[in-house]
């Protein structure tokens, strides 16, 4: 047996505890927001509105934001596997996922502010310390996200309570996103009161930064690691924990399958001020009015989808997510066109989008607890923050190229340095139901019965 678990009975974490640590995910979400959804919005010097440039050119070219953008993504995946093995290795008496969250949340705060504050009058210097600063950013980022996740893992001692812990999750990340598209409304409500655009921006990613800290260090303090989590330990170095986690085949092939939906879901997410003010000619706030009425759809399948995942699985769940989402991404190919009013446009892909949304937002996280529970297990090696780790990689490898060719396919039909075109914009768009068919595909060969029997075949020991 490669690694070590202490199975003395711990406690079953109280419900205040589990409110407690999904602040931490709202924290980091809304955190994260700014830098993993705005970098185009911010820098790509094409951004207008109302006929006239929204920011000044801070930087070289939106090629080059694609570049660093996609080049600090694949950092960022490459790390999170590393932090993860260390993670799993610590012995730190305060936690070894406490430990981490502790250490990386106050620079991942301030670098989320910084990375939109331009130094200098030059555009190489500024596209330098941009590159920097995003690197460093995702290297923090990771040490506080990676532990968090593997600490689900840890805290929920069963199927359902690892559910019910991704569920809240879920609606915290879901708050934080929403909070974080209301930056399009706050920035245009501080313009109204007189302030630049540029300064209304800044003072509004500020304002967030100051939340999202203090939310994040909730968890930090206020849950006892030894008190609620059962002791793992794990020998493995970090580079053959991850390669053992890929020799999961049900591991392998989630975490394929979920690449394929952060590949579509950042091509939505880094595009939606595009789709908003080129497809429909409405104005930039509406993507924030969307965005709210979308997860509160969302919050409304919440519920149900925890209560189905228990009934049917999480699997059938996920397949009817995919459908809905690759027809879904078809209409918005088609916005502007279609023979309704543009609100009405919008409103449908909307209304559509709030069940996957929610199915997407709980089950993941909850797939992978199971799927990394089960392998310790069998392997007697605990290492919930790989699989964590090496999930991340994956979906962030999907964000990088998405990151990287989102420039390109946006602009395809347009004059070298111009704007994105409409044809480009639409091609995004059918981009990502290509990505999501492959993913589906993919994921029908996930075999979540075989995962619930090892589970079931073997108990963890609790109070």
């Amino acid at each position: 047996m490669n690694g070590q678990r202490v199975t003395g009975q711990v406690e079953k974490l109280p419900f205040r505890k589990k409110i407690i640590y999904s602040l931490g995910q709202l924290g980091w979400s809304l955190g994260s927001f700014a830098v993993m959804n705005l970098l185009y919005y911010f820098y790509d010097s094409n951004t207008v509105e109302g006929g006239e440039r929204m920011f000044p050119v801070f930087i070289v070219s939106a090629a080059v934001l694609g570049v660093i953008a996609a080049l600090s993504r694949v950092f960022d995946g490459i790390t999170d596997p590393l932090i993860a093995g260390l993670s799993d290795r610590s012995n730190s008496r305060f936690g070894r996922r406490r430990t981490f969250m502790a250490i990386g949340a106050l620079p991942f705060a301030l670098l989320s502010v910084l990375i939109f504050i331009p130094v200098s009058a030059s555009a190489v210097v500024n596209t330098v310390n941009l590159m920097i600063f995003t690197f460093l950013f995702y290297l923090f980022m990771t040490m506080y996200v990676t532990p968090y996740f593997a600490l689900m893992s840890e805290l929920g001692h069963t199927p359902d309570e690892r559910l019910q812990l991704s569920t809240m999750i879920s609606i915290t990340w879901a708050l934080g996103f929403m909070l974080g598209n209301g930056t399009y409304l706050l920035q245009g409500m501080l313009e109204a009161a007189g302030l630049e655009p540029l300064t209304a921006f800044q003072a509004v990613i500020g304002f967030f930064a100051v939340i999202s800290l203090v939310l994040m260090y909730l968890p930090v303090f206020f849950i006892n690691e030894k008190r609620y989590c059962e002791e793992h330990s794990s020998s493995e170095g970090s580079f053959t924990a991850v390669v053992s986690a890929f020799r999961n085949k049900n591991f392998l092939i989630f975490t394929l399958s979920d690449l394929t939906y952060f590949l579509a879901l950042t091509f939505i997410q880094t595009g939606i001020s595009f789709y908003i003010m080129g497809l429909l000619d409405l104005p930039k706030e509406t993507a924030t009015t969307l965005m709210t009425l979308l997860f509160i759809l969302s919050f409304i399948f919440y519920v149900p989808v925890s209560l189905l995942a228990k009934k049917i699985g999480k699997k059938k769940l996920l397949i009817v997510a995919f459908i809905i989402f690759i027809l879904n991404f078809l209409i918005l190919s088609f916005w502007g066109r279609l023979p309704f009013p543009v609100g009405v446009q919008a409103g449908i892909v909307t209304a559509f989008a709030s069940l996957p949304m929610a199915v997407f937002g709980i089950l993941p996280n909850a797939i992978v607890a199971d799927i990394a529970e089960a392998d310790g297990r069998q392997t007697g090696n605990f290492k919930a923050a790989v699989f964590f780790g090496a999930r991340t990689f994956m979906s962030k490898m999907g964000a990088s190229i998405t990151l990287l060719i989102f420039p390109f396919i946006s602009h395809i039909g347009g004059e070298n340095g111009g704007a994105p075109t409409e044809f480009g914009i639409r091609t995004t768009a059918i981009a990502s139901m290509i990505f999501l068919i492959v993913g589906l595909l993919l994921f029908l060969r996930y075999n979540e019965k075989a995962v619930i029997k090892v589970l079931a075949d073997n108990p963890a020991d609790t109070e």
